[in-house]
């Protein structure tokens, strides 16, 4: 689980008081906790220092999270369900040779696919797998079956589960979305490798846009290359080092074009034990000819009060931020965690300022609250139209059922209360309309102040005269 540093999660760039280079010190930071579940075994009376250690080193990184990473089930948030059939998957030997989580930005897709490439090459899940069909050649004795308690995760404390805590076991490859880093020369995933870990263990959650800037991408586009493929194809030919099991991970299958149909015959006949591990969230941009040689499992959205205990326990979240920044995620632990970072934001007075100027105090105080919130950035936008967004659904809901607004902090049943007096259903439904448009131009930066006066004018109509825009 992650140790908070403190509440600004992605603010960029990574400052140690401390000696050493920032990439030593994170690889090391993350590394310790590792060592410290094995020293739990072999030298109790020195965990607490080590976990002391550790956690002190931690909090020199600046201001994000960083921490107990997620390669383990136990440490992904939510999703009981899969942490349950995805061991059962090699425990009843159903295990496919490519498997495709499919979930949805803040799903934790990733996490579960990395928790599940640990408990793969997990030496006292593998090995007893391994020798399960029968005695050795040479008559070595068989070992003794796990308890089915330690079968449902990883152990966290062999070596295999050591390195892959750190993402560096050699028998588990990834390969994401790069760019080229020397003109001239195709890039691979592994020009980027050291960047990788540092990223997984700082944003597990993040998106292709966190990590496209955690390279220094800009404004390129990522790519899963030709070369990058005939490197996969090279590396997963040989012989394993350490596992029963060859392991890739391969995140964001959606930035591999046509030239993905080279790992085609890989993938459908692939080396004994060699698992592909695919990580999307668009199905609809992964090329068909490996989308129809893949086991599909989706991964749901998490439910409102997983992404709240998160909030509160890995963040330490107020418990009121975290129902309330809960309940406006969608489901998207991301985006709880960017909007985390402004949870004493008083979106709800903001909100009330701009109706009050749409409705009474008129064009000139439209104005002036367009120039307010142009100068607040495109995330902070972003964050505002979601919670008005959510207030509207939950107006909509209490129009329903009145006792929807029930879990709901009393400051947004009452806004909701308030909004279903001057709107109806139609009306509602015609603003989140807009919204969701308007949340959408403003991700492909459009000009804000442009973008909001337009807005306030279709809201001040649709609640005035009852006119409904339709969309093109």
């Amino acid at each position: 689980m992650f140790t908070e540093i403190s509440s600004n999660v992605f603010e960029s760039g990574v400052r140690f008081s401390a000696g050493g280079s920032q990439k030593s010190q994170i690889f090391a930071a993350g590394l310790c906790c590792s060592v410290a579940s094995v020293s739990k075994q072999r030298h109790p009376h020195k965990t607490a220092a080590i976990e002391s250690t550790r956690v002190a080193h931690i909090k020199t990184s600046g201001k994000f999270y960083v921490g107990l990473f997620p390669m383990q089930f136990k440490e992904v948030i939510g999703q009981q369900v899969l942490k349950k059939e995805l061991p059962e998957l090699m425990k009843e030997n159903r295990l496919a040779h490519a498997i495709l989580f499919l979930g949805k930005e803040g799903s934790g897709a990733l996490a579960l696919a990395l928790a599940f490439a640990q408990y793969i090459v997990c030496e006292r899940i593998s090995r007893p797998l391994a020798v399960a069909a029968g005695p050795s050649l040479f008559g070595d004795e068989i070992p003794a079956p796990q308890p089915d308690a330690l079968s449902y995760d990883s152990c966290g404390t062999c070596p295999s589960c050591i390195k892959a805590a750190a993402f560096a076991h050699p028998d588990i490859h990834f390969s994401y979305p790069v760019v080229t880093k020397k003109t001239g020369t195709p890039p691979i995933s592994t020009d980027y490798i050291t960047e990788w870990r540092e990223f997984l263990k700082s944003y597990p959650y993040g998106n292709a846009y966190d990590w496209l800037q955690f390279i220094g991408a800009e404004n390129k586009q990522g790519n899963i290359t030709a070369q990058e493929c005939n490197d996969i194809i090279k590396k997963l030919n040989l012989k394993s080092f350490e596992s029963e099991y060859k392991v890739l991970v391969m995140w964001l299958p959606e930035y591999l074009g046509n030239e993905g149909n080279k790992l085609l015959k890989l993938i459908e006949e692939p080396p004994p034990n060699t698992v592909f591990l695919f990580v999307a969230e668009n199905e609809s941009q992964i090329l068909a000819t490996i989308l129809s040689r893949v086991q599909l499992i989706k991964v749901p959205l998490l439910e409102d009060k997983e992404i709240e205990t998160a909030l509160t326990g890995l963040n330490r979240a107020a418990p009121e931020a975290a129902a309330r920044i809960a309940a406006v995620s969608q489901g998207n632990y991301h985006m709880a965690l960017q909007m985390i970072q402004h949870a004493d934001e008083d979106w709800q007075e903001l909100l009330r300022d701009w109706l009050n100027a749409i409705m009474k105090t008129g064009p000139v105080a439209q104005s002036k609250w367009v120039d307010e919130i142009s100068k607040l950035g495109r995330e902070k936008q972003k964050q505002f139209l979601q919670y008005f967004n959510h207030l509207l659904q939950l107006a909509l809901k209490m129009q329903v059922m009145e006792q929807a607004g029930e879990g709901h902090p009393e400051k947004d049943r009452d806004f909701a209360a308030r909004f279903n007096k001057i709107t109806g259903m139609e009306q509602q439904e015609a603003i989140i309309a807009e919204l969701d448009n308007a949340a959408y131009y403003i991700e492909r930066n459009a000009n804000s102040k442009m973008l909001f006066m337009a807005l306030t004018i279709k809201i001040y109509h649709i609640i005035k005269d009852k006119i409904v825009f339709l969309s093109e």
